[in-house]
């Protein structure tokens, strides 16, 4: 369900249907209705995808931690979220299809070399509404051609959501006090993975990668194309919709997640109800 809520709340697709209507209003006694529509519809997406307000509306998101502080012990192992393969492509062609978030899987062939003792873990299924090839299985044929051996690679190939990757990692690693566990996903989507995580109780130290903006505070460059704006545009209200969703069902420790900090509510008290 949160997957079709998600298709049909996409701005670009608003925007489209609006445009949709308008046009067959047209034909009808409401045409004025119908001109205000389209007009409307058609100066949205041109503004959205030629102005940098995706851009703008990530930066905070990416922001919100910063590169990982390997100081201190190892870790004991490296979570990868999901959404870089395309595994209906990868099962057609036979081949490990990545697309846009493709450095979540690719970074890891440094972190496995940099530290030979790490459990690597891959949580993934499929999140197309009407299921098909998992990721998770395509991860590890990837992993092995870096080199890493099969031993070191856990799969958890059942989640379909960000929450669902945090409760069945947990429930696949087991996690000892004490142990540090990296989680590698994209920036943007940090906060609320970050979250997910502490509700669960897993407590795990943010590795982002998958950079969008450049972080920097002045006004970014224009989109290359208008499809790249309203590509952006779609992600980053996926995501802030995705933390307020969240954080309405419970699912996250917080509206928006931010760096643990010393007697914080992270992780490790997550269960106990620490929601603010």
């Amino acid at each position: 369900m949160s997957k079709l809520l998600a298709y049909f709340t996409r701005p670009s697709n608003i925007l489209f249907a609006l445009a949709l209507v308008g046009i067959a209003l047209l034909f009808t006694r409401h045409a004025t209705l119908g001109r205000r529509l389209l007009a409307g519809s058609v100066i949205a997406m041109a503004i959205a995808g030629v102005l940098p307000l995706g851009s703008l509306l990530l930066a905070p998101l990416e922001n919100r931690f910063p590169a990982w502080d390997s100081a201190g012990t190892s870790p004991a192992g490296i979570i990868v979220l999901g959404g870089a393969i395309e595994p209906e492509v990868s099962a057609a062609r036979n081949v490990v299809a990545l697309g846009g978030s493709a450095e979540r899987m690719t970074e890891i062939a440094e972190l496995a070399r940099r530290f030979p003792d790490a459990r690597i873990v891959f949580s993934g299924g499929n999140a197309s509404m009407f299921g098909g090839p998992r990721e998770a299985d395509f991860a590890v044929r990837l992993w092995e051609s870096f080199g890493i051996a099969r031993a070191r690679i856990l799969i958890e190939r059942d989640s379909r959501t960000t929450a669902e990757n945090a409760w069945l990692t947990k429930a696949l690693v087991q996690p000892k006090p004490g142990e540090r566990w990296l989680l590698v996903t994209s920036s943007y989507h940090m906060p609320r993975a970050v979250g997910a995580f502490r509700r669960a109780g897993f407590e795990v130290e943010p590795f982002p990668v998958d950079w969008v903006s450049t972080g920097e505070p002045h006004m970014p460059g224009l989109p290359r194309s208008i499809a790249g704006g309203l590509n952006a545009i779609d992600t980053v209200s996926h995501e802030w919709a995705g933390l307020l969703a969240y954080w309405l069902a419970g699912r996250t420790s917080e509206l928006f997640p931010a760096p643990a900090k010393s007697g914080a509510c992270d992780g490790v008290r997550a269960a106990d109800g620490c929601r603010r």
